[in-house]
């Protein structure tokens, strides 16, 4: 009988998870932990940070509201994404400088959306369209790719005995 991976966290914890860019995650704990868990915790944290922001007078209209709590939280939370984006590419025997393909488009897409869109919608449209071929690239192989089979130089096979 076969047994579905668990996403549960390993034994290393929330601190393994999120702090650590050593060792590999398996899909399951991507999803769950970099995907689901980090939606959730950038939607709830980014409010409670905005509301503090404009509490304290600090809300910058230029950064869309954004003002120092949130920007903090922001670093955090980006922090976190490469983290565990990079485990995940460790598993795929890859980097975790490939962690850049999604990282870069991120930080331009607005940006340089808006740049292209007040130039041309049609330019927008592309710009956004490459920024963002990395970020599929990356959801590709990390979200739906299986890992290397075995030890490989990042450590051993999570799923090794499952």
């Amino acid at each position: 009988m076969t047994t579905m991976p668990s996403a549960a966290v390993p034994s290393g914890g929330f601190k393994w998870i999120f702090l650590s860019h050593r060792g590999r995650a398996t899909r399951s704990q991507w999803w769950l932990w970099g995907v689901v868990g980090l939606t959730i915790a950038n939607m709830v944290l980014l409010f409670i940070a905005g509301l503090i922001d404009l509490m304290l007078g600090m809300s910058i209209p230029a950064l869309l509201g954004y003002g120092p709590v949130s920007i903090i939280v922001s670093l955090a939370l980006i922090y976190f994404s490469i983290a565990i984006t990079g485990k995940r590419w460790h598993d795929r025997n890859k980097s975790a400088w490939w962690n850049l393909l999604w990282l870069i488009p991120a930080l331009l897409a607005a940006p340089l959306t808006i740049m292209s869109f007040m130039a041309s919608p049609s330019l927008g449209h592309w710009v956004l369209a490459i920024l963002f071929i990395g970020v599929i690239w990356t959801l590709v192989e990390c979200g739906f790719l299986r890992g290397t089979a075995g030890d490989n130089r990042y450590g051993p096979d999570p799923l090794a005995g499952k």
